[in-house]
């Protein structure tokens, strides 16, 4: 990870072990508020372990009493329009990036995820809670409405949950999130690490290169209408079918033998 490895972040920490890399935001005081900078420093952090072929999955997580808290607010008095675009426009690149690159990335999220920082766990592929993690909305409740968060979060939460959460900006529990559709999973907190790394370790078993084609086409044959959907998916499955890991893995599961992955 040689081009990781000479970059130098303020506000994460980025460490890889065994094809996992771990993504900590470490702005604990701040309790990981997403400045236009810490958002930037993730999205480069991302975009460069997209093109590292020797990570195969991404674990995201936080340092100190919250995942996250959402934007730093200390960025957001008094300035004009264009910055508040901008603000935004740097969040929307980040969490573009997540689902772009081809790793699975899954939030470990050990305690509570508010706003943009509820927006991040909804805008990973997968997301392991620990029991006493919480999820919010609240912008309502400082008269800033969480309009950006609701896009993630709302295609996670059916609809009338997700006005809820942001009409009332009340906190949802780690197993209303669960129930809702917003994490995958619910674990003791003092089991989070591990289960989380287990999931990671249960995905590194398939092919990077196909899990790559199949995160791109999940996300991009979501919002079409079926017909169109299944003539995309006709494509991408037909190409995947030639590649060389898929007659690998076809010629292992009928001969009875574990796949040797080419990474093509």
């Amino acid at each position: 990870m040689t081009a990781l490895a000479e970059k130098v972040y303020r506000h994460i920490l980025v460490e890889r072990q065994d094809g996992i890399a771990y993504v900590t935001m470490n702005r604990p005081k701040r309790r990981n508020a997403l400045s236009v900078e810490h958002m930037q420093e993730l999205t480069d952090c991302f975009r460069t372990l997209g093109e590292d072929r020797q990570t195969g999955v991404i674990i995201l997580r936080g340092n100190g009493p919250a995942f996250c808290a959402g934007h730093d607010l200390n960025e957001l008095i008094g300035r004009d329009v264009g910055f508040y675009r901008y603000v935004f426009d740097v969040c929307t690149e980040m969490m573009d990036t997540i689902q772009n690159i081809p790793q699975p990335v899954i939030a470990q999220v050990h305690a509570v995820a508010t706003a943009a920082g509820c927006q991040l766990v909804a805008t990973c592929d997968l997301a392991v809670a620990a029991e006493s993690a919480k999820f919010a909305t609240p912008g309502v409740k400082i008269g800033l409405f969480c309009s950006t968060p609701m896009v993630a979060v709302s295609r996670n939460l059916p609809r009338k949950k997700m006005l809820e959460m942001l009409l009332t900006g009340e906190f949802m529990s780690a197993q209303e999130a669960l129930q809702y559709g917003l994490v995958n999973r619910v674990v003791p907190d003092e089991a989070l690490e591990e289960e989380t790394r287990a999931l990671a370790e249960k995905i590194l078993e398939a092919s990077p290169f196909v899990v790559g084609i199949g995160k791109q086409a999940f996300y991009r044959q979501l919002e079409m209408p079926q017909h169109q959907a299944y003539a995309y998916a006709k494509e991408v499955m037909s190409l995947n079918a030639m590649a060389a890991d898929a007659q690998e893995g076809m010629c292992a599961f009928l001969e009875k033998r574990s796949p040797r992955w080419q990474g093509r």
